[in-house]
């Protein structure tokens, strides 16, 4: 069978029949077929036909690392989707007996920096070993990402991480066999996708851990771990670059890096030009793949242009029906880009579809649909027939708990709401735009002036009314020192930036008065050492930061607030990188 690359449609559909017509015979697989037949069946996922793959893969899961790799893979991603107890025990069965399969071709005893030694024979059966280590890391640590979520309680944690402990050490024993073979001449195939494999795994564990906060970084260490992100990035560039199977997962985790990671936990810094460049040889190759559409879908979010980002998302939601899971990934961005340009019915009626479908995180879609109806005029509620105050007080019934914890986007909305627990509850003032802040969504609103002066004139409405506020609530001075931190946001994005310092200063010289949203001087802490770092001030930037950092803690969205940071006086020691 030949080798299966990503080219036209009509020669996949060859690759794909192929698959089916030339199967080896009963019990034999050899490496390179292998790992031909999961291409083929990646290349199906990636044209949305999910089925077929699993189909391609299963004759084969039992006796071949490459087949079982690829089925687990698929049927883990279908549980996270999910959620459902059912896809979670299937998928965490699968992922056993995969991890046995592989068991099986892996040297005995394995101790894989002993392979080097023997790398330099090169027979094929010192080539399946290796590959045997790659493929029982990587279902290691999909091993893991079920355990989290299978159980909730704190030994599934530990197991867990004992899982991603083990799968990073046979990353970095396969990083000293790859180093050992850098100047032997004539590599085969099968190395050159073994070498793709090494590159995957560790480029994501540094990259990753690079993002940890330096006192959590300090006690991984302790137990081996090290994370550096320009290492990182380097590895999975160059693994994006290579003709291997892992190619496009090393760019897919790259995209992943630069338009969620970076901005969720980073400052936004996201490098968009180098994540279109990964995505544009992939949209001519599966032009209507979901995953590659969504991608598209998400780096129009990020550089302001949310009619084409919409546009996008719709037909990524046309492309398929298998995976409705993938609609719901498009329905949380369509809720959010609607939320950018406030436009609340059209926010509202995504934040529904959710709340109706989708078993992520019902705490949160429910607090976002009574967030967003917070936001309408009181005839627009009736129109949906919704009532905020039961809304929110579903909330905290709704909690999850994930590996023991419970998950701080939720318990944050979880305190929130609680203020519709009384008998005459104190509505909260802008919930939209608080939770727009938590997700930093004023960086993407930002790079459209239009909208982020549409923010701007609701802000200055709200506080307006507290202002003008009769008989203030216990909570007056927290949705006060809220609205103040937000138009300062505002402000900073449309480069007023005096008067953006002086609403966070505002905020910041509120803090004796501040009763129940103590995450606020701490943010606004952030906030004003990054408009200082826009600014030139490097000195005192460093110093605001180092000030949340330090002296705040026992405060709604601390860990997150510790990875921006983290993130942010990394950039102020002269490595940032810049959205071009």
């Amino acid at each position: 069978m030949a080798h299966v690359g990503n080219g036209a449609t009509a020669e996949e559909e060859d690759c794909f029949e192929d698959a089916y017509d030339r199967m080896p015979v009963a019990g034999q697989m050899d490496l390179q077929t292998a790992i031909q037949e999961t291409q083929c069946a990646l290349n199906l996922v990636l044209n949305n036909k999910f089925s077929e793959a699993l189909d391609l893969l299963k004759p084969w899961w039992r006796d071949s690392m490459y087949h079982a790799l690829g089925y687990s893979s698929i049927l883990v991603m279908q549980a996270a989707m999910t959620f459902e107890h059912k896809d979670i025990q299937t998928a965490m069965a699968t992922i056993k007996d995969a991890l046995q399969t592989c068991q099986r071709f892996r040297k005995r005893n394995s101790v894989v920096g002993s392979l080097s030694s023997l790398v330099s024979k090169q027979s094929n059966l010192q080539e399946e070993e290796m590959h045997a280590e790659i493929c029982y890391a990587e279902c290691l640590l999909q091993k893991a990402t079920l355990t989290f979520v299978q159980d909730e309680n704190m030994i599934s944690f530990i197991k867990g991480g004992i899982k991603i402990r083990t799968s990073y050490q046979i990353y970095k024993d396969c990083q000293n066999v790859l180093n050992g073979t850098q100047n032997v001449a004539g590599h085969s195939d099968s190395f050159r996708q073994f070498e793709g494999g090494v590159k995957l795994g560790i480029g994501s564990f540094n990259l990753m851990l690079s993002l940890l906060p330096q006192r959590i970084l300090r006690l991984l260490e302790f137990i081996g771990f090290s994370g550096n992100r320009d290492f990182g990035l380097m590895q999975l560039r160059e693994g994006s670059s290579s003709h291997s199977l892992r190619s496009i997962l090393s760019a897919l985790t790259l995209l992943f890096y630069h338009t969620y990671v970076s901005l969720i936990l980073g400052t936004g810094e996201g490098n968009l030009v180098e994540a279109e460049a990964l995505l544009e040889p992939y949209q001519h190759k599966y032009p209507n793949g979901s995953i590659i559409l969504f991608y598209s879908a998400r780096i129009a979010t990020l550089r302001g242009n949310f009619e084409k980002a919409q546009s996008r998302y719709e037909e990524c939601i046309c492309s398929q029906q298998q995976w409705k899971q993938i609609h719901h990934l498009c329905y949380w961005e369509l809720m959010w880009s609607f939320t950018y340009q406030q436009d609340w019915q059209q926010a509202f009626r995504y934040a529904d579809l959710l709340c109706k479908e989708s078993r992520w995180s019902k705490a949160i879609y429910v607090y976002q649909k009574a967030a967003i109806l917070s936001m309408m005029s009181e005839e627009e509620v009736q129109e949906t027939g919704e009532n905020i105050v039961e809304l929110f007080r579903q909330v905290e019934g709704l909690k999850q708990r994930l590996a023991g914890k419970s998950i701080p986007t939720e318990k944050f909305a979880v305190r929130k709401s609680r203020r519709y627990n009384a008998a005459n509850p104190v509505r909260l003032v802008i919930p939209a735009l608080e939770m727009l802040y938590v997700w930093n969504g004023f960086t993407i609103v930002g790079k459209r002036a239009d909208c982020t002066e549409s923010l701007l004139v609701t802000i200055e409405t709200v506080e307006e009314q507290l202002r003008n506020e009769p008989n203030p609530s216990e909570f007056h001075p927290d949705d006060s020192c809220l609205v103040q931190m937000l138009k300062g946001l505002c402000l900073k994005h449309l480069g007023r930036l005096l008067q953006a310092e002086l609403c966070f200063t505002q905020v910041l010289s509120s803090e004796r008065r501040i009763r129940y949203d103590h995450y606020l001087i701490p943010f606004t802490l952030y906030e004003l050492g990054l408009l200082y770092k826009q600014q030139g001030d490097f000195t005192k930037a460093s110093r605001y930061i180092e000030n949340a950092k330090m002296n705040y803690k026992d405060y709604s969205m601390e860990s997150r607030l510790h990875f921006r940071i983290h993130a942010a006086l990394n950039s102020l020691k002269g490595s940032p990188v810049s959205t071009p």
